[in-house]
């Protein structure tokens, strides 16, 4: 493999790249793209050509994506006031279709941003090779769901072609959609894959600590603790709780990393420094 030809020219060393990508061979690594930081079109590009990357390194991987600012937008086109709680999105039978074309619409453009480069992805949605089953999370929610049963099969069979799956975070229950948080199906599918990675890339440095320095690397027990002296706080701990429940379900360890800067799932897997904060047992 001719690794200068395939690695960016200002991404991780290729001596280091060597050593990792024996490492990561025969594994599965799950990676959730958030919704927030798709907006911009340049991190959206620098990440279709990471993952493309990967592919062409040949590891076996599976993208879960978001969408919450695109939701957002379409539901403001039409005038509908979302109503959040415990920071879900109550979805009505309106909510959920509109979300489901944001999301399916949206998945299409990541698997055609990726073919144009060279690389080969499938469509995984509500529509189209469903894997996820779920429950509904709460009656008060309407169509939020909370996975219970995933596919492993049509996953397994996609990667085993050199394919790359996307995922929407959508599933099904009797034929009815249902809008699922983005992590939680990340983490879900994860689990279940028992993959060892879960990168969760969002549009923060990673975990903090008091002084607002980035952590690199930390356990479930020192993390669990931050918690509870509120070093971690509002929408990071729900993130935080998706890592615990992954790393105690057989993924071996769960990343937080930024999407903004270029190549940083590159130098997330490929150098001893990585690039955010990685979360073991």
């Amino acid at each position: 493999m001719n690794l200068e030809k395939i690695l960016p020219e200002k991404g991780p060393p290729i001596e280091e790249v060597s050593k990792y990508i024996e490492k990561y061979k025969n594994e599965l690594i799950v990676i959730k793209y958030g919704g927030n930081v798709f907006i911009d079109r340049n991190i959206f590009d620098n990440f279709i050509s990471d993952i493309s990357i990967l592919n062409k390194l040949g590891l076996s991987i599976v993208v879960v994506h978001g969408g919450g600012p695109r939701i957002k937008r379409e539901l403001e086109k039409s005038n509908i006031q979302s109503k959040f709680i415990r920071g879900l999105r109550v979805t009505d039978k309106k909510i959920i279709d509109i979300v489901e074309n944001v999301l399916i619409e949206f998945n299409d453009d990541i698997v055609k941003s990726l073919k144009k480069i060279g690389s080969n992805a499938t469509s995984i949605h509500s529509k189209k090779n469903n894997i996820i089953e779920v429950i509904p999370e709460a009656a008060e929610l309407g169509y939020v769901g909370i996975p219970n049963k995933i596919n492993n099969n049509i996953l397994l069979n996609i990667i085993k072609e050199n394919k790359i799956p996307i995922i929407s975070p959508l599933g099904l229950q009797k034929n009815q959609t249902f809008n699922i948080n983005g992590d939680t199906a990340a983490g879900a599918i994860a689990k279940s894959l028992k993959s060892r990675r879960l990168l969760l890339m969002t549009n923060v440095e990673g975990v903090l600590d008091k002084k607002k320095k980035l952590i690199e690397e930390i356990s479930s027990s020192e993390i669990l603790e931050m918690i509870k002296t509120e070093t971690i706080t509002g929408g990071m701990i729900p993130k935080i709780n998706t890592c615990l429940d992954a790393i105690s379900n057989g993924v071996t360890a769960v990343g937080i990393i930024d999407a903004r800067p270029k190549h940083s799932i590159l130098f997330e897997l490929f150098t001893d420094r990585g690039s955010g904060t990685l979360i073991r047992k």
